[in-house]
């Protein structure tokens, strides 16, 4: 059997291959409430129709104001947990394990009203100047993140990854390119690293399942982060029982960067190695040999897939054939194999 195909298990859930739904903003909360709408149970559904192992969903806000856009899911209310709820019934309902990517997105942020970040430094000229946070706005914001994983247990998700990528409030404070501070969340790494560290404890006093956090392991530009500066920080978050990295890049700060398929798989590889811990890679990622190379050449554990499960809502299927891999199929299906 191809790696791609085989089981992999964290604590004790077990995936049934290493085929992972990245989260990819839906922007589809129409009434602008973070509320699940039918083209969310559609969207999730089909893909693990399609035998996707794990699906996360996209992110999903702790506080309105960290939303990305209005139209964001929501997890900041317990009015969310219904919806949420028959989001995981329909991906279990086929096989799939399910997850939730917890997110703020600070200075990304895209509300009406004010939006908050480490530093009040804008994205670009197109974004708003976001508030300074206090240490008061720091620790309500933790707190939305321990409440945000209440609930994800309550709507019986077996994963859950925080959103420290991308440009996101997480990642702002990571990275000393948006982080200017110079009180105890400013600085060093460590200090820079705190509100991290804070959030996975709180995420970690109420949750004991496995645990992801995404990261953007270069920021492209001099005086950023990069993967061997991130080792640091993934050996702490190793020593918090964060269970895998979700290796991403870029979006912290506007910078160019050179795409070609699997242009991010060595930093998987550098944190993989050098922390160590389990890593996921990502990023242009579309053909079965080279998910299948990646994990046969130990540079990552786990395949995550994003616009190529746009494309292909049944890509485990074509990857099963071109690998020589027999995978069980609904059997409404099963024709589709004759």
């Amino acid at each position: 059997m191809a790696k791609l195909f085989q089981e992999y298990t964290i604590k004790d859930v077990t995936f049934k291959n290493r085929i992972v739904m990245a989260p990819m903003c839906q922007y589809s909360s129409h009434n602008q409430d973070g509320q699940i709408e039918d083209w969310h149970r559609t969207h999730y559904a089909t893909r693990a129709v399609g035998q996707v192992g794990l699906i996360i969903l996209e992110a999903t806000a702790v506080q309105p104001e960290g939303r990305i856009s209005a139209q964001d899911l929501g997890i900041w209310s317990d009015e969310h947990t219904k919806g949420l709820t028959e989001v995981v019934n329909l991906m279990k309902s086929h096989g799939a394990k399910t997850g939730i990517q917890l997110a703020h997105a600070g200075r990304k942020a895209t509300v009406d009203g004010d939006i908050y970040a480490p530093s009040p430094l804008a994205f670009n000229e197109h974004y708003k100047t976001p508030n300074e946070m206090t240490i008061d706005d720091i620790k309500n914001t933790v707190t939305a993140f321990k409440e945000a994983a209440i609930r994800s247990k309550t709507a019986g998700f077996d994963v859950i990854e925080l959103h420290g990528a991308h440009g996101y409030l997480i990642n702002e404070f990571l990275s000393p390119l948006t982080n200017k501070r110079t009180d105890e969340y400013g600085g060093s790494d460590e200090n820079r690293y705190r509100l991290l560290r804070e959030t996975i404890d709180a995420v970690r006093s109420v949750w004991n399942g496995p645990l992801f956090v995404r990261i953007s392991a270069h920021d492209y530009t001099e005086g950023g982060m990069t993967p061997d500066s991130y080792v640091t920080m993934t050996k702490w978050m190793k020593e918090q029982d964060v269970d895998l990295i979700d290796v991403s890049s870029g979006a912290n700060v506007p910078a160019p960067i050179d795409v070609y398929p699997g242009y991010q798989v060595n930093f998987a590889e550098t944190i993989k190695h050098d922390t160590p811990i389990p890593t996921g890679a990502v990023g242009l990622i579309t053909s079965p040999l080279h998910a299948e190379e990646i994990l046969q050449n130990d540079r990552a554990d786990l395949i995550f897939l994003a616009r190529e499960l746009l494309r292909d809502p049944y890509w485990p299927y074509r990857a099963a054939k071109e690998l020589r891999t027999e995978i069980k199929s609904p059997v409404q299906y099963e024709r589709g194999w004759l």
